[in-house]
């Protein structure tokens, strides 16, 4: 897997420039081409045209050109755009239908979306641009939360053991190379509940955790090792417990600033009823998540 194609989508809301940043400085790292989409909504003014008249087409270009004479300003600057040439791209429809299109249109690798601000699960729920693509699309998507200072540094992969497991390796090292990478395993024991309703002993329910841990270290192994990824290059962790939970909890303890996800198939809106954890990680977390469709 290698990024050929960046594709960010911007409202110019702080949060989506935070995202255009990030992906100025992952394309300034590998020559990456790079493109920033603007939708401009502009049905929107469908319902005023009976009050603009044959105003209505001259005002849809007025506001056409000035988000373009804007997004260029921004784009241009050397200041951000760390010598890399961005194309520009302007639509009429809504987001949540020319960004999927468009990274469709031009075989993006990866869409970079910013996350805006807190009261994010309430937006996920009400159906964002971000769960749109979560839902409909195959390609990855960085959900950028924070400032982009500086590459990434310190990369949290969590694993499952899916195909959608390896790609997240894999694309873990293509967006910061260099980053500590920590690939973390959550485990349960199966029936754990059960057993001890059934009164088996700590002694034994411990060890059912020491063979499930031991076996889950093997799995990871041989994942990382699938995504071609040294031993000497990641950190391995297994833990046991709720994995969303252990999840932020490394997160915070390691001071990590992305976190890296897979999430299976496309059926989201089960995932939103039901409360994944790629949905609770997204909600929860301080640093940027990165999400890979299998």
């Amino acid at each position: 897997m290698s990024l050929n194609q960046l594709l960010v989508a911007t409202d110019l809301s702080s949060s989506s420039l935070h995202a255009v940043d990030r992906g100025f400085l992952i394309a300034s790292k590998g020559g990456v081409k790079y493109a920033v989409l603007h939708a401009l909504g502009l049905d929107v003014l469908a319902p005023l045209r009976e009050y603009l008249g044959a105003d209505a087409s001259t005002v849809s270009q007025r506001i056409s050109d000035a988000m373009r004479a804007e997004l260029t300003r921004i784009l241009e600057d050397p200041s951000r755009n760390l010598g890399v040439c961005a194309h520009l791209e302007l639509v009429a429809a809504t987001a949540a239908t020319s960004v999927p299109n468009y990274a469709d249109a031009i075989d993006a690798d990866l869409i970079l979306v910013g996350a805006h601000g807190k009261g994010f699960l309430q937006r996920f729920l009400l159906g964002s641009t971000v769960s749109r693509l979560l839902r409909t699309s195959k390609r990855p998507l960085l959900v950028v939360k924070e400032p982009c200072r500086a590459s990434y540094r310190r990369i949290l992969v969590a694993v499952d053991f899916s195909l959608a497991s390896v790609r997240a390796i894999q694309m873990a090292k293509e967006v910061s190379a260099d980053a500590d990478l920590i690939l973390l395993h959550v485990f349960d024991v199966r029936f754990e509940g059960k057993l001890r309703i059934a009164g088996v002993s700590d002694d034994v329910i411990h060890r059912y955790r020491i063979e499930a841990r031991e076996r889950a270290l093997k799995q990871l192994y041989n994942t990382a090792k699938a995504a071609e990824v040294s031993i000497a290059d990641y950190e391995a962790v297994v833990r046991h417990g709720d994995a969303n939970r252990r999840i932020l909890t490394e997160e915070e303890t390691r001071d990590c600033d992305l976190i890296v996800m897979g999430k299976h198939g496309t059926n989201f809106a089960e995932e939103l009823l039901l409360g994944s954890v790629t949905m609770q990680v997204l909600a929860e977390s301080r640093s940027d998540v990165l999400v890979v469709v299998d």
